[in-house]
């Protein structure tokens, strides 16, 4: 989130002391580096890697949002995020050079260069040795050559999001929670909790019945009613707590016919924005990332099924720090 304290730059599970997994030997002093960062609300992914394709180092540093960079408290922070990753990289690699792969939610190109001139000066890069966009354009990236497919990410929210054989990126869902994100946590955790009251009112004693309910508003705490209004319009609820619901509804999904159908459905509206992008520029490949494909079997079947049959389909998680410190690091070769 906006407000979060900056927290000490971490390796990930796995690495080393110093955040190196030893996948590699050291980079030699003034040797040029890709560093890939992946930056959302609440962290930012940093990783390492050499000419090689070898990631020599990653680990995590506080979040922020492109927009915090013109207000002076907020980029105070976005300037303290950032110098946890300028330390951890010069702590893995001491004297590199840098060629820099940044995508960071919340950035608007056409907003002008605050935010790129502020991660030159903090990490200490060239101008020319970044490249800077937001997190799903980063994604897309990363995730195919240009023109080659479509990216559905799917957790809280939902998006998809296409690059087009002249690097344009086009992007289809991504309205929010009061506007759209079909196919979501998000949205998967509305339409479910909608469903239990609406069955309430039409035969009271429905909640009693029904495992979806259950499993839905024991995991708020309380059945009745001043509970679930307690959790939805208190203000204390993120759309991270509110999406997590849809694990309530997974656990449902094999007891209860409701909770199965709400979950298809969100599958089907995932392969309606994928398939968006495919009609309109021929891609003939589909990733999609994020939790939601995970929730339970069904809802990937019922996606994959309502894609286009000549289109190619993978479910899979994207390392995009990873990825992007290894793209980086081409340039460097030579």
């Amino acid at each position: 989130m906006s407000d979060d304290a900056p927290v000490p730059a971490a390796p990930l599970p796995g690495a080393g002391a110093a955040g190196v997994p030893g996948v590699g030997p050291p980079a030699e002093p003034g040797e040029c580096l890709g560093l890939g960062l992946d930056v959302g609300g609440t962290e930012a992914r940093w990783a390492l890697a050499d000419r090689r394709g070898q990631v020599l180092a990653e680990g995590l540093a506080a979040g922020f949002s492109g927009t915090q960079v013109h207000d002076p408290a907020g980029r105070e922070h976005v300037v303290a995020a950032l110098a946890q990753v300028a330390a951890g990289a010069a702590a893995a690699a001491p004297g590199a050079r840098l060629r820099v792969w940044a995508g960071v939610t919340g950035h608007d190109p056409q907003a002008g260069d605050a935010l790129a001139q502020t991660v030159v000066h903090t990490l200490g890069c060239a101008p020319e040795a970044l490249e800077l966009d937001s997190d799903i354009a980063l994604l897309a990236r990363v995730a195919f050559a240009p023109g080659q497919g479509v990216v559905v990410v799917a957790g809280t929210g939902s998006v998809a999001v296409h690059r087009d054989a002249q690097g344009r990126l086009h992007r289809v869902g991504g309205r929010g929670g009061l506007l759209g994100d079909e196919g979501s946590g998000h949205a998967i955790a509305r339409e479910a909790l909608a469903a239990v009251w609406r069955h309430e009112d039409d035969a009271p004693g429905f909640i009693d019945r029904s495992v979806l309910a259950h499993e839905l508003l024991d995991a708020l705490g309380g059945r009745d009613w001043a509970q679930t209004r307690r959790f939805v319009y208190g203000g204390a609820t993120s759309r991270g707590d509110f999406g997590r619901l849809a694990l309530a509804v997974a656990r449902a999904a094999d007891r209860d016919p409701m909770a199965l159908a709400i979950l298809e459905r969100a599958g089907a509206e995932l392969a309606r924005l994928a398939t968006l992008l495919v009609q309109r520029h021929g891609a003939r490949q589909v990733l999609v990332c994020g939790r939601v494909p995970q929730l339970h079997p069904a809802l990937a079947r019922t996606l994959q099924a309502r894609l286009p049959a000549e289109v190619a389909c993978t479910l899979r998680q994207v390392a995009v720090h990873r990825e992007a410190a290894v793209q980086a690091a081409i340039p460097a070769v030579g």
